[in-house]
């Protein structure tokens, strides 16, 4: 339980690196606020997310996806180093990659190693899959539809507008970082929990709230540090980012979090965010956003549940055969 509570800290505080990348590129891109003062807000506001508005994707990890009674600690500790690597490789080459998708993948990979198919909560992993390979979709949609309303609205406006959405990616930065901290960063307190209930810590599935102070603080730690190659990438090589696209993505991206949030399904900040970005673009001309970027970021995605799922089966039988 040691083990898995400082893996899953150190996935934390990556996850936050990675994942900072995707509330703040815009704002930095668009000069509304300096790198520092971006990613000090949305630290804060992550934090306080999950007390906000409760740990609903927490329980969808850790009892909606396998049959808790079949997991056991090796499997759980093989799912937090399968997503380490995962995020050190796309971290590395400077691909936003799902944070989401690879804890799933690598908690299905080792349970089905260790138990079989049997222990996979059919239900609850279709539940997942539709919201994971959905929201994406609907956060381009909502940013197409968001941007096509503000130019409607703002078309005879003078230049003088841009002060305006300059400021309100303030508040949109702070919705985008509490809808993250209430999605996405919810998955190691699942599997946190689950690894308690599993050594018999605790008689049911409830997180404590120490495991949602500690992951909220790694998050927010790892998230004050910044992921730069990762920001560089979201906020740079699709197209140039405006203060109205980024005021745009954000709120678009926000909406679309949070209410998978609310109905306890796992959303990708990283795919909403990246989806809502090309949607933005696609508002104002289709041929401004470089697709041949977002290709590449396609690819990782589509490849992150696949390749977690093999490498969590790899560590869980190669820890398994070590410690017999």
């Amino acid at each position: 339980m040691i083990a898995l509570l400082i893996l899953g800290l150190i996935f934390d505080f990556q996850n936050g690196m990675n994942d900072s990348s995707n509330i703040v590129a815009t704002v930095i891109s668009s000069r509304a606020l300096s790198p520092r003062w971006s990613l000090t807000i949305v630290a804060i506001a992550e934090f306080l997310g999950p007390f906000i508005f409760g740990v609903a994707v927490a329980r969808t990890v850790g009892a909606g996806i396998v049959v808790p009674a079949a997991v056991n600690m090796t499997a759980l500790i093989a799912t937090v180093v399968s997503a380490l690597l995962w995020g050190l490789f796309t971290r590395t080459f400077g691909f936003p990659s799902s944070a989401s998708h690879a804890i799933i993948g690598g908690l299905v990979g080792a349970v089905v190693m260790s138990a079989g198919w049997s222990v996979i909560n059919v239900s609850g992993i279709i539940k997942v899959f539709i919201i994971l390979f959905t929201s994406p979709i609907i956060g381009l949609i909502f940013g197409y539809i968001v941007t096509r309303l503000i130019m409607a609205a703002a078309w005879n406006s003078s230049p003088n507008i841009n002060n305006f959405f300059k400021k309100g990616q303030i508040a949109t930065s702070v919705a985008l970082a509490l809808s993250y901290s209430a999605n996405d960063g919810q998955k190691t307190m699942g599997i946190l929990t689950l690894g308690l209930l599993t050594s018999g810590y605790i008689t049911k599935f409830e997180v404590p709230y120490w495991v949602i102070f500690l992951c909220a603080s790694m998050i927010a730690i790892g998230t004050s540090v910044g992921g730069w190659n990762l920001i560089k990438t979201l906020g740079a090589k699709f197209y140039r980012i405006r203060p109205l696209d980024g005021f745009s993505t954000q709120l678009s991206s926000s909406i679309v979090i949070l209410g998978a949030s609310f109905l306890g399904g796992l959303a990708s900040t990283t795919q909403v965010v990246s989806a809502s970005i090309m949607g933005v673009g696609s508002a104002e001309r289709i041929n401004k956003v470089r697709w041949g970027v977002a290709r590449e970021i396609a690819i990782a995605w589509i490849l992150t549940i696949p390749s977690t799922a093999v490498v969590g089966a790899g560590i869980y039988w190669i820890i398994s055969h070590i410690i017999g």
